[in-house]
């Protein structure tokens, strides 16, 4: 990438994933502006979910999808050269339009499906399939390689935090930009990046200063959750094929 040359990244995730300190590695560089979750006022007001601080995140954030990409495609902020897009695929609801995603680089974040449920129960204990992500990160995926074709880049969270200097620099050199020993520790603390749901799910991120190293979790799958853990596991594991690896 030349110093002239801007880079929109969207990195599409689902939830309880590693995602935010991915935008705390981006978001450290001094070359990159990093926006959380840009479509969430908007899905949560199409689809009435009952999140914590909905209404505040609906009141304050924008609900015209067409708006927010305008935003993600448009100038970079701050004159950065390198945009970071924290995107999660459930955010993405259907009848947003798809062709822009060939104005980005698109890039994956996936995660095994046992730790999201594991994780995402102790916040919401019933969650449906689509508040995964799982299905709807297939489906970008799908979409994007068909547009671009090609295999588009993707990174399995364990991966990054058994190597989190590997990974990145593998990641980096798929989308196209130098690789930076900024991204593998920033300060603690939430950001005015964050979106403004942080105090609600954040807090485990913002006590860290770097990727924390990857801990097995053993935890079972509840059993009225078994239906859809399969069927996450299903696309996880095309996606898995795919991820870049050390």
């Amino acid at each position: 990438m030349s110093r002239t040359e801007v880079i929109r990244i969207a990195m599409w995730s689902g939830p309880r994933n590693i995602s935010t300190a991915m935008m705390r590695a981006w978001g450290n560089r001094a070359d990159t502006s990093v926006v959380d979750e840009p479509f969430y006022a908007y899905y949560l007001k199409a689809t009435s979910k009952k999140h914590p601080g909905a209404d505040e995140v609906i009141a304050t954030g924008e609900t015209d999808w067409r708006k927010v990409v305008s935003r993600l495609t448009g100038p970079i902020p701050n004159g950065k050269q390198i945009f970071f897009q924290k995107q999660m695929a459930h955010h993405f609801l259907p009848e947003i339009d798809r062709e822009w995603l060939g104005a980005v680089t698109n890039c994956f974040l996936i995660r095994d499906p046992r730790e999201v449920i594991a994780s995402y129960v102790k916040k919401r204990e019933d969650p449906a399939l689509e508040d995964l992500g799982f299905v709807q990160q297939a489906e970008i995926f799908d979409f994007v390689c068909a547009q671009t074709n090609a295999i588009r880049p993707v990174l399995d969270a364990k991966d990054v935090l058994e190597n989190p200097e590997r990974m990145l620099r593998l990641l980096c050199e798929a989308v196209g930009v130098e690789f930076s020993k900024s991204m593998l520790s920033w300060p603690p603390g939430l950001r005015e990046t964050d979106g403004i749901w942080a105090k609600h799910w954040y807090g485990e991120v913002a006590k860290t200063t770097s990727f924390r190293p990857y801990r097995a979790k053993h935890a079972e799958v509840p059993a009225h959750l078994r239906e859809i853990y399969d069927r996450c596991c299903e696309c996880y594991q095309r996606l898995y094929e795919h991820r870049l690896r050390c």
